[in-house]
């Protein structure tokens, strides 16, 4: 198997080499050369998530230097559960997927863990530099900075957008050290992704530093994010008899990919809808527009305030025509109101506390149309409420329990560094710990 690039299909690479670089030389996104057919019979029986993660990822591995190690990556990166609940008290058949019990309470977790694991074995020389360069708009960067801090082999740089995080969120972001660097930038999540690709751009910084990304533009973080998936979808199915639809949080259009992906491979998955906040790139293009980024707009549902997704460019590669996904991807825009409105009643009414993204996906399944409500359908919950207590709490009228690992990183002392959003002034952050 060979990962291409969405702008050079001639442009070829290994699984390693994809995961090292983070995004093509070209710009472009990697890619798997095809997404191969998985077995559902046999992905049923796996009794365990690595052991899912296993058969499902390793026609990716194939002939890679990581095939062999594959076993050992999974069993590291996927130790915590991703459990699906059901809601009794919604009118139709309605579940939800609980993608935050990992370190970091958010569903990030799943593919940070999984690329520091992949990366952690690759062969390497002893002089040989590796750093991972991260912009954020929340939850990323909080994953990534805690997956691969305290590695010695790898310096990490994560951005993020000043004032635009929950406190909680920059405490994550911020409160490392040691091999992790945190850079609160002035501008927003946009101006931060724009920084990091510009510094891919530059080959002199890319060799020196040995530059990788670990946001969703890394493959390495969209083929763990499968599994949740595909273990939810073969669960479902077997126990309704039928597939069951999944609406997404999203924001920069990773966690929705790996969904997409994860269908395209023959697990049991029907309809998709994408819920975002008011920036509506990702809406107007799903209803039949041209693709037109715009500027970032900041909500409630910070981590998913993205004006140009990158992952969309993975997507029009997949489907340049929208053909395939259309009448089964949709996608609906929720506004701060609605996220508010959405948490008290939920709690009130299902007992459910959600983080404002999670809100996004809960509004939209209340509002489905009538000829989908024969279905089951799986809200995807992508971050604890406690991370986001000063919004969600004054809404349900209570105080949230904050998860023991999230406790703890609370409790660590904050060490950043303030830039302007100027591709020199990260040059020289860059460059300052050679």
């Amino acid at each position: 198997m060979q990962f291409q690039s969405t702008r050079d299909a001639s442009h070829r690479v290994t699984l390693a080499a994809a995961l090292r670089r983070g995004l093509a030389p070209d710009g472009g996104l990697y890619v798997p050369e095809r997404l191969p057919p998985a077995e559902p019979e046999r992905l049923a029986a796996a009794r365990t998530m690595p052991e899912l993660a296993l058969h499902l990822l390793s026609p990716f591995a194939a002939g890679d230097v990581l095939e062999s190690a594959l076993a050992s990556v999974t069993a590291e990166a996927l130790d915590f559960p991703a459990p699906v609940t059901d809601i009794d008290q919604a009118s139709t058949r309605l579940s939800v997927l609980e993608l935050f019990h990992g370190p970091t309470a958010a569903f990030k977790d799943f593919g940070a863990r999984f690329l520091a694991a992949a990366l952690e074995r690759l062969p390497r020389m002893k002089s040989e530099r590796r750093t991972i360069l991260v912009a954020t708009s929340g939850d990323t960067g909080g994953a990534v900075a805690a997956a691969f801090h305290g590695r010695p082999w790898v310096q990490v740089v994560v951005l993020y957008p000043r004032g635009l995080v929950s406190a909680r969120q920059r405490q994550q972001l911020a409160c490392w050290g040691g091999n992790v660097r945190t850079l609160s930038v002035a501008g927003t999540f946009d101006d931060c992704q724009a920084l990091v690709k510009g510094a891919f751009a530059d080959p002199a910084i890319v060799q020196e530093l040995g530059l990788s990304s670990a946001n969703s533009i890394n493959v390495g973080r969209l083929l763990p994010q499968m599994i949740y998936y595909a273990a939810t979808s073969l669960a479902l199915a077997k126990r309704d008899g039928g597939p069951p639809g999944f609406i997404i949080p999203t924001g920069n259009l990773g966690n929705a990919l790996a969904c997409i992906w994860a269908r395209q491979m023959g697990m049991p998955i029907a309809d998709i809808v994408l819920a975002t906040n008011a920036n509506r790139t990702v809406v107007d293009y799903v209803e039949g527009g041209e693709w037109q980024p715009r500027p970032s707009i900041a909500t409630l549902a910070s981590a998913m305030d993205v004006g140009n997704p990158s992952n969309l460019e993975r997507l029009r590669w997949l489907d340049p025509d929208r053909a395939a996904l259309r009448g089964h991807l949709d996608a609906c825009a929720v506004s701060d109101a609605e996220i508010r409105e959405t948490i008290g009643r939920d709690w009130r009414e299902w007992g459910r506390a959600w983080c404002p993204h999670t809100a996004t996906a809960a509004w939209v399944y209340r509002r489905l149309p009538a000829v989908r409500d024969g279905g089951r359908w799986v809200i995807v919950a992508t971050a604890h409420p406690a991370k986001f207590e000063e919004i969600v709490e004054p809404l349900v009228g209570t105080t949230l329990p904050v998860p023991q690992s999230l406790a703890e990183i609370l409790a660590r002392p904050l060490f950043e560094r303030q830039i302007a959003a100027r591709p020199e002034e990260l040059h020289e952050a860059l460059l300052e710990h050679r």
